[in-house]
């Protein structure tokens, strides 16, 4: 089946069950992308993995998009095997309020990806079974990929402007 005539029918099935919790529908490079609400998540995930057979979760992530709305974007990578088809779904939530169901729930194997994205990005798991740091130290007060600190120490001796020719 033709990539864009399977993600229409994907598509159909996803706004069928969920209406209008199922927006901003894009194909970059061809690969199905969609937001929706934080209080559907689990509920589209369980639909993507049991009725359209997106079995293997490939990744979760984050984007963190700094005076925005939004805030951040919790970012899930799915992939129907069978159909050799990959799907993109991102949940917009709030910066001051970071968190959103667990999807190992779903997949056991989201635990590590959740881990890895509450340590980066500070994002809270409601219901994860382990939720604590996995790459930094546990007393690193600060989730680094967040998009709140200076990019330079300005103190640094190495980086003046004169070392460089500016």
């Amino acid at each position: 089946m033709e990539e864009t005539t399977l993600n229409n029918d994907i598509l159909a099935k996803l706004s069928d069950k969920f209406g209008e919790k199922v927006t901003a529908v894009s194909e970059p490079y061809g690969m199905l992308t969609f937001a929706t609400t934080k209080d559907v998540i689990v509920n589209v995930l369980s639909f993507l993995k049991e009725e359209l057979k997106f079995n293997f979760l490939t990744d979760i992530t984050a984007v963190h998009y700094p005076g925005k709305d939004h805030g951040i974007a919790v970012v899930y990578h799915l992939n129907n095997m069978v159909e050799k088809v990959r799907i993109r779904i991102k949940v917009f939530i709030s910066e001051q309020n970071p968190t959103i169901q667990t999807a190992t729930t779903v997949w056991k194997g989201a635990n590590w990806m959740e881990r890895e994205t509450y340590d980066l990005f500070g994002v809270k798991f409601e219901g994860h079974p382990d939720l604590r740091r996995i790459l930094n130290m546990d007393d690193l007060g600060v989730h680094p990929m967040l998009k709140q600190y200076p990019l330079e120490d300005p103190n640094r001796v190495d980086k003046k402007d004169e070392f460089f020719g500016r």
